[in-house]
This record gives structure tokens, C-alpha cells and sequence, in this order.
């Protein structure tokens, strides 16, 4: 097999690709975010209040992420 030889060709936006695989890490931290909150408040009900706001600010922090990296395909691409 000649070094020259293609073997597979890759075509399209691999920004697409890129956010992706960006996308995985907000998407575990909303999971954590979540699945730790509702820990929280089953076992520490009176702290509702307390636990539901930084679980909103800590998802919001984790959304801005991934819009950010929807974003940056389109300023550092062609």
C-alpha cells in the first residue's frame, strides 16, 4: 500500500465535529449539576431554596459553555 494512498477522506464542517465532542463535557457537568442537587435536597429538604439557586446559576454556567462552543466553529472557521 503506497504512503499516498488516501484511506479515508474527511469532507464538511469539522467545526460540527468539534462541538461535538465539546458538547459531551457541559452535558456531563448539567448531569452532575442535577443528579447532585436532587442528593442535596433529599437529604437537606429545608435548604430547598438554597440548593435550587445554585443549581440554576451551576446550569447556566454549564449552558454558556456549550453556547459558546457553538459559536466558535463559525469565528475561527473559513
Amino acid at each position: 500500500m503506497a504512503a499516498t494512498e488516501t484511506l479515508a477522506a474527511v469532507s464538511g464542517s469539522l467545526g460540527s465535529i468539534g462541538y461535538g465532542l465539546a458538547a459531551i463535557g457541559p452535558g456531563i457537568g448539567i448531569g452532575i449539576i442535577f443528579g447532585q442537587g436532587t442528593q442535596a435536597l433529599a437529604r437537606q429538604p429545608e435548604a430547598a431554596g438554597l440548593i435550587r439557586a445554585n443549581q440554576i446559576l451551576g446550569f447556566a454556567f454549564c449552558e454558556a459553555l456549550a453556547l459558546i462552543g457553538i459559536v466558535m466553529p463559525f469565528v475561527f472557521g473559513k
